[in-house]
């Protein structure tokens, strides 16, 4: 038996994908190191969904190999969707690869390794691309979040082809998993110690559209918070022209869901979002938002943004920034728009150049800055119940997050307490003060 390291890189859907492959690679006997020096066998789990995200899954790839040489490494794998898209590029182009795996392949991950490991100098490298109309279903995972929050996808693909995107070309149509299937994995993950369950897909409010003929999300949340342990249940990618009302009535009415919502609007000028392909506009977009804040008047919202799309003025950028003054999102995010082939936005003319994309990108988050350090301020003397994320040692201080942050993209909460805590637990603390994007408190 080999002993394994393993980097995951891109997306939280991408890190589901890695657990599965941990819990194969353990069910077939392979241990694990955090050195890369010490492992017979490196698996990286590749990102591809825009440029900077390509080129770092191939820097990667090239770094591990160095451990060919200056570690003990005697088998180099790729797998997810840098693999599954360059399909017949990459073992041509990386010959320091020993296998390969794509997006819907990963359950084969075990054979891989065995195979990468044994086979002769002549024979060709290990290459298993199943098509992506498949759902691949796994249950063995190592959660590597910590153990008090872990992501449950609930669907695969997307079906949406917006322009810039692709991928619906690397991970196919869109695909549910069984709503059975997902409360045993959400009982499994409970009997774990998972406080917080994050649901996760490309698209979750379309989640049972395929599989029951119907929105099926409120459903499923209304069963998934029944479940003993789970205290949290967190929504992200959801977009706004499938979110119903039953869906809002869910979230507004439930104790156990977080009043967050993470909508991927894009852009706010409708000449933008049209040559996107994107199926909604700016005055649907602001009257969902409204409603949202009407029914539920503490719910956090979080966007994401892309500037520098083909074709885009000084005045639908302006756009963007009038958009973001005028809704106050809780959260933001903005991302430089990167051209991806085999997308209809690829050739489309009037391509940006990156220093403008750049400045532009600037502008959306300074704009944005003032708006989360006013909201982060208005939160004082307000209390919130944060879950433990862990203890700061030099500074003497917890550290934690709110119903309002996500992991790795939201603001932390920081107090201190005589109390030994451990992470997952949950505690009142009241805001004292506000840190930029970080809050301080005091526990009560």
């Amino acid at each position: 038996m080999a002993a394994v390291y393993f980097l995951s890189l891109g997306c939280d859907k991408n890190l589901t994908d890695s657990e599965a492959m941990l819990g194969l690679l353990q069910k077939a006997g392979h241990s694990f190191t955090d050195d890369p020096a010490q492992a017979d066998v490196i698996v990286i789990n590749t990102c591809s969904f825009i440029g900077d995200a390509k080129e770092e899954s191939i820097r990667s790839i090239l770094d591990m190999a160095s451990y060919k040489e200056s570690g003990r490494c005697r088998a180099l794998i790729a797998a997810g969707c840098l693999a599954e898209r360059y399909q017949k590029e990459i073992l041509r182009e990386l010959p320091e690869l020993d296998g390969v795996v794509g997006t819907a392949s990963y359950p084969h991950i075990a054979e891989a390794v065995d195979y990468a490991l044994h086979r002769k100098e002549d024979a060709a490298p290990f290459a298993c691309f199943d098509n992506v109309s498949t759902l691949p279903l796994v249950r063995e995972r190592i959660l590597t979040t910590g153990g008090y929050y872990a992501y449950m996808k609930i669907a695969e693909g997307c079906d949406k082809y917006c322009t810039y995107c692709a991928i619906p070309f690397v991970r196919g149509r869109y695909r549910s998993i069984p709503k059975e299937e997902l409360l045993l994995q959400a009982r499994s993950l409970a009997e774990k110690g998972v406080r917080e369950l994050i649901l996760v897909a490309q698209e979750t409010t379309l989640y049972g559209t395929d599989l029951y003929g119907r929105k099926a999300l409120p459903e499923l949340l209304r069963e998934l918070e029944t479940i003993p342990g789970i205290e949290w249940i967190r929504l992200l990618y959801g977009y706004p022209e499938e979110l119903t009302d039953e869906m809002i009535e869910v979230i507004g009415a439930s104790s156990r869901i977080c009043h967050y919502l993470d909508l991927p609007i894009q852009h706010a000028a409708d000449t933008v979002l049209s040559r996107m392909g994107r199926r909604t506009n700016r005055r649907e977009v602001t009257e969902l938002i409204r409603r949202l804040r009407e029914r539920i008047p503490d719910i956090a919202l979080r966007t994401t943004l892309i500037t520098g799309f083909p074709g885009e003025t000084e005045e639908e950028h302006r756009e963007n920034l009038s958009f973001i003054r005028e809704i106050g999102f809780d959260r933001l995010g903005v991302f430089c728009y990167s051209r991806e082939e085999g997308t209809a936005a690829y050739k489309m003319p009037g391509q940006v150049p990156k220093r403008t994309k750049e400045r532009r990108r600037k502008e959306l988050m300074l704009a944005q800055q003032e708006i989360a350090f006013e909201k982060a301020r208005a939160m004082k003397g307000r209390t919130l119940r944060i879950m433990m994320e862990g203890f700061l040692p030099d500074e003497g201080i917890y550290v934690g997050r709110s119903y309002m942050d996500a992991p790795e993209v939201d603001g932390l909460v920081f107090f201190a307490d005589d109390r030994d805590r451990d992470s997952g637990s949950f505690a009142d603390v009241r805001i004292t003060e506000a840190r930029g994007y970080d809050l301080v408190g005091e526990v009560l």
